[in-house]
């Protein structure tokens, strides 16, 4: 069985599906634990999808609503239409809400989509897969800091790209709002939300004193940069192969000078690792609010800010020439000097060490592939405000370690991996330190009677520590951990695969600003717990 023909596939795939869609009787040696009340196995319908993370809190108050695009995407043909601000709520708000809520039947694989309000990229998602019966599922994201874009009537895209025929039937039915409430706007948000110019040039605001990019990387399209994670290099015997191997680095550059780097998240979509049924209530992390990579560039400010075109560029490390798989839009956020027509200033260090990316090969009768990947970047500048000199100091340091075992036929796949991405900002006295990292455990096995089993563990982590003059003024810990164990019969008739799988999320969010803890679990599609500690 080749990894090719299994894995999940998004819009755009061109990939066999017929292993995906069958089961047999099982033994029950390989059934996970059942709990009382739930079916010996999957029927046709299964609870709608639910995810531990927490709902956007909404403050109390006036607010208004807006449609911004309903559609039922059967093709590649995108979603265009006209935003107008709402009335009756004013142009400035206190938080802006993005609710989608979808519904879809049938047979259909997990889809990439994204929303696009006058050019910007305001949220990227991926789809479930549905029941005979049809799912619904809904997801909410705080969109407040793209405020700037929401001010004025902006064209609307957004595009779900699908395959609808005779056999994949599920079409994608989806209305997204936006929800504006009224009251004082938040400090934070920026005072313009840019993009990139012919796809590559910027020009801010000559009085900018901090510039953020966004951008929305993700590896999808239906070849092996979906689970770059898993691809090897050339010599190994694999079906999906990538030059050096699997470490991925998503760069930014101004006029062709490293600006920031990044690791990307590992996201499992919902059609992921050969194994469908591990998803079809709980998706992985990030799954359906796919979290853009966020880079400092304020030390290049003073270069920025002379109201010239500058050149920013995005690319990804890793990536075989010439093959596609990445998509990378970028926003740019800007906080502006009101006191001053033009800040200046100047970069002043920029350190960059060199790029580790070693994948050894071991062969065997359980092939192997060990793989090391590091980098490091600190950039630093200062700007001359109506406030003072302001110096800014940005480091990042990358590190990815993984180890890929698998047999010949791929009829047993494994990878176990780490990923850290920890960030520094120091802006005069205030530094923020964030440390991220990004763990993946699992194994496809296919057995006798083409019994497919996957178990899998997942981990999105991250520490934020806020200190000002030497002391910790805010902390935040996130623990968002996902374990799924699912096992089907593969090239049989759907009605067939005799599927059974146990799903779990736990996702912790603690700091100085409370506690949120919420667990989800489901047995055959059934949602046995949902319960919350804080």
């Amino acid at each position: 069985m080749k990894r090719r023909i299994v894995m999940s596939m998004l819009a755009g795939a061109t990939l066999l599906a017929g292993t995906l869609l069958g089961t047999a009787p099982a033994g029950a040696e390989d059934l996970p634990a059942r709990a009382a009340g739930v079916p010996a196995e999957f029927g046709t319908d299964w609870h709608d999808p639910v995810t531990a993370a927490p709902p956007v809190a909404k403050p109390a108050g006036k607010s208004c609503e807006v449609t911004l695009a309903q559609a039922r995407f059967r093709d590649f043909t995108p979603y265009r239409g006209t935003y107008t601000p709402p009335g009756g709520c004013g142009d400035r708000w206190s938080k802006v809400v993005l609710r989608l809520d979808g519904k879809v039947k049938g047979r259909q694989y997990d889809r990439l989509g994204y929303l696009r309000v006058g050019g910007v990229e305001i949220f990227r998602t991926s789809t479930p897969q549905p029941s005979p019966d049809g799912i619904e599922w809904s997801v909410e994201k705080d969109v407040t800091r793209y405020g700037d874009t929401f001010r004025r009537s902006r064209d609307v895209e957004m595009l779900i790209g699908n395959v609808v025929d005779d056999t994949y039937t599920g079409v994608l039915d989806v209305k997204v709002t936006l929800t504006f409430y009224r009251g004082r706007p938040d400090p934070k948000s920026p005072d313009r939300v840019l993009t990139l110019d012919g796809g590559s040039a910027l020009t801010t605001p000559r009085n900018s004193e901090r510039i953020l990019a966004e951008v929305y990387a993700t590896g999808s399209g239906g070849g092996c940069e979906e689970y770059w994670y898993l691809t090897v290099p050339d010599p190994a015997p694999y079906s999906c192969k990538a030059g050096q191997g699997p470490y991925r680095e998503v760069q930014i550059r101004v006029d062709g000078r490293l600006a920031g780097i990044a690791t990307p998240f590992p996201t499992v979509w919902t059609g992921g690792w050969s194994n469908p049924f591990l998803w079809y209530v709980i998706p992985g992390p990030r799954a359906f609010d796919i979290k853009p990579i966020t880079y400092d560039l304020t030390p290049f400010a003073g270069i920025l800010n002379d109201g010239r075109p500058h050149r920013v560029e995005v690319s990804v490390v890793g990536v075989p020439e010439g093959q596609s798989g990445w998509s990378t839009p970028v926003n740019v956020l800007v906080w502006q000097d009101e006191q001053r027509e033009r800040v200046t200033g100047k970069l002043t260090a920029h350190r960059a060490g060199d790029l580790s990316d070693s994948s050894v090969y071991t062969p065997g009768s359980e092939h192997r592939v060990v793989t090391e990947g590091a980098h490091r970047l600190t950039v630093a500048g200062y700007l001359d405000t109506s406030h003072g000199r302001v110096r800014t100091t940005v480091s990042r340091s990358l590190t990815g370690t993984s180890a890929h075992r698998w047999t010949d036929g791929e009829t047993r796949d494994a990878l176990e991996a780490t990923w850290t991405d920890d960030e520094s900002v120091t802006v005069g006295a205030r530094t923020t330190r964030t440390h991220r990292t990004y763990t993946m455990d699992g194994t496809t096995t296919l057995g006798t009677g083409d019994r497919l089993r996957t178990v899998m563990t997942l981990g999105d982590r991250a520490t934020v520590v806020g200190i000002n003059g030497g002391r910790r003024t805010a902390w935040s810990r996130l623990d968002d951990s996902y374990t799924g164990d699912a096992t089907y019969t593969a090239n049989v008739p759907r009605d067939q695969r005799h599927a059974v799988g146990t799903t779990s999320e736990r996702y912790r969010l603690y700091g100085s600003r409370g506690c949120y803890d919420r667990t989800v679990s489901t047995v055959q599609g059934v949602l046995t717990e949902d319960r919350s500690r804080c």
